[in-house]
């Protein structure tokens, strides 16, 4: 039986990246893909899976605006520097957030086998989002992080061969922190 990742659209590994930049489209099915995830979770990711496909919509929205030129997400991002308003550029940012968020916390749960993902995405949390979150904001990722399901029933829901579930994920996560990588020192490098 196919593992989760298996059976998205597109993995971050696939996600073309050059010397312009990481592919808009790829970058968006991929992102797709990784948000439903969180369906694995329960109703309680939500607030997360509402925010990260809200911001996905913004960044398709100016994307479809001109495919050739918003080719690659620093393309896009390029091109709405010169507006006043720049929704891709702060849906992108704040996306980027939510992978990192979420990278660090699957990470540190691949690297902590005995660990319950709540520890491990409430670590996760503090590390990347807890930061830009204001007071009436931190108590809802707060408690979405305590009713994180329990470790066994969500890696059974990611496949049942746990040994492909492992590489599968690994491998994910790669690609996933090659791309979160690359934006990051983008957004860092243009002072956005």
């Amino acid at each position: 039986m196919a593992t989760y990742f298996q059976t998205t659209a597109r993995n971050y590994t696939d996600v073309t990246v050059t010397s312009e930049g990481i592919n808009t489209d790829e970058f968006l099915q991929a992102t797709e893909g990784l948000v439903k995830i969180f369906d694995l979770f329960g109703t309680v990711f939500s607030v997360v899976q509402n925010d990260m496909n809200g911001n996905i919509k913004k960044i398709r929205e100016r994307f479809l605006q001109n495919p050739a030129a918003n080719s690659t997400l620093q393309n896009l991002v390029d091109g709405e520097k010169k507006e006043k308003k720049k929704p891709a550029t702060e849906g992108l940012l704040w996306l980027t957030r939510g992978l990192d968020f979420t990278l660090q916390s699957l990470e540190r749960s691949e690297a902590n086998p005995t660990e319950e993902l709540s520890v491990s995405f409430t670590k996760g949390y503090e590390d990347t989002l807890r930061m830009h979150h204001g007071m009436l904001v931190r108590p809802v990722f707060a408690l979405a992080m305590k009713a994180c399901p329990y470790r066994a029933d969500f890696y059974a829901k990611l496949g049942s061969d746990q040994g492909l579930v492992k590489q599968d994920l690994t491998a994910y996560l790669a690609g996933l922190r090659k791309i979160v990588v690359e934006i990051q020192q983008y957004y860092t490098a243009n002072k956005l």
